[in-house]
């Protein structure tokens, strides 16, 4: 077995050292191990696999959020967003700063993606807030951190993922993340306030003191949050009304999103060749990475790897609080050199059955994976987040780590109270199915 592991890691390692990509890597790896340690008709088998992993039914989601995603990248939500969350969040200390965070918040329930929510959100947030005075590290650290909301808050991509290659159901994962996601951003919005409280200047001087908006400002805020409602109830309020399963809730907000776009002028033929060839990109990419995650976990499965590693960490005699704790670190160094993507489809096929082992729930484990790969979308040199922000800011990659390093020490200890209680995740589902 030990000839087994470290021939697998040797492989994966030397094509990501040379620059294969990730999914190509993954289904070679996958393939070379059952070449050399299994005596089975490989070219059947490849392809028999890759069709039924390829036309599951779960995955019909992920390529219609992609779409919507690119669909609303092209719309004017962002400025209807911020000017109708500005007079509701210039209630609370650290004012229009918590438009970050209630804006990912939203947005995130509308596309399923982190890199999305951060980039649609930051495309007109940080330029009025730095236009406005406000501190720049709070500005880009508060844009990062809240933008892996899009992970978490459902519809989520990275979790119907999860719940495909994890056989979960994304229904009681979307009802998992509803919680955890909105608390994450309390606590985010509850260190922005300390954090201006304690460091007034970090405020422009005429936005410190509290103005309450007048009732037309609240009634034209309300109306600049239409499309966004809309969008909520299009997607969320099909699932939870009953009405439509999370594929055909994906397809209701396609059209909701067209109707948006429409509605706003952002419909030309121009941008509609570039929505489709962003999806296509996309879709293409992340297929590609499933297709070879579930050949390398079936290849490890064939190998019995899963189950020789669960063995040996069980033999460790670690608590499960330790056990987590030692996971945190271990995706905390992963999330250094690979994106959080890849992380999930990479370390799953092993990871699962030791969890399951230490008698955690799948669901909630689903949560907990989501945010810890949340923290390698703020981690370089490696960070996707970092990055997205780095188009919009043209700032060094070092400097917007630093400034978002207390939202990453936030989501540390987020997700250590989530191991310490895990009712957060799992009290939702378990109501709505009682």
């Amino acid at each position: 077995m030990l000839i087994i592991v470290v021939t697998m890691f040797v492989v994966l390692f030397a094509f990501l050292a040379g620059g294969l990509w990730i999914g190509w890597t993954l289904a070679v790896t996958g393939t070379i191990l059952l070449a050399l340690f299994r005596d089975i008709p490989l070219d059947k088998l490849l392809a028999q696999y890759a069709w039924n992993v390829l036309t599951t039914q779960e995955l019909i989601a992920l390529p219609m959020f992609i779409l919507m995603g690119e669909i609303l990248f092209r719309t004017r939500l962002s400025q209807s967003l911020f000017r109708g969350l500005s007079p509701w969040a210039a209630l609370l200390p650290g004012r229009l700063l918590h438009v970050n965070v209630i804006g990912c918040s939203i947005f995130a329930a509308i596309s399923g993606s982190s890199a999305a929510t951060t980039q649609v959100v930051g495309r007109i947030s940080l330029a009025e807030l730095l236009k406005r005075g406000y501190s720049k590290d709070v500005a880009i650290g508060s844009l990062a951190g809240a933008g892996t909301l899009g992970f978490l808050i459902p519809p989520s991509n990275i979790l119907i993922i999860y719940g495909v290659l994890g056989d979960v159901s994304i229904a009681k994962l979307f009802t998992a993340g509803f919680v955890p996601g909105f608390l994450l951003a309390g606590s985010f919005m509850a260190w922005i306030m300390i954090h201006t409280v304690l460091r007034p200047t970090l405020v422009p001087d005429a936005e410190r003191k509290v103005r309450i908006a007048s009732m037309a400002e609240f009634f034209a805020s309300a109306g600049e949050l239409g499309p966004v409602v809309f969008l909520i109830l299009c997607v969320l309020g099909s699932i939870y009304g009953g009405l439509a399963t999370p594929s055909e809730a994906a397809g209701v907000g396609v059209l909701g999103a067209l109707i948006v776009a429409r509605v706003q002028g952002g419909l030309t033929w121009p941008a509609l060749q570039a929505i489709a060839i962003g999806a296509v990109q996309t879709c293409s990419m992340i297929a590609l990475i499933v297709l070879g995650a579930s050949i390398l976990g079936s290849a490890a499965a064939f190998l019995g790897i899963p189950a020789a590693v669960a063995a040996f960490v069980t033999s460790l005699g670690l608590s499960p609080f330790m056990l987590i704790a030692a996971l945190i670190v271990f995706y905390l160094i992963l999330g250094c050199f690979l994106d959080g993507f890849s992380m999930l489809v990479m370390t799953l096929p092993i990871v699962m059955p030791i969890v399951k082992a230490a008698g955690f729930d799948p669901i909630w484990f689903g949560i907990f994976l989501v945010l810890v790969v949340e923290m390698a979308q703020i981690t370089p040199p490696v960070g996707f987040n970092l990055f997205v922000i780095q188009g919009l800011t043209e700032d060094g990659l070092g400097y917007i780590a630093r400034v978002t390093l207390p939202y990453l020490v936030i989501m540390v200890a987020f997700t250590l109270v989530l191991a310490l209680v895990p009712d957060i995740a799992l009290w939702l589902p378990r109501y709505l199915s009682s």
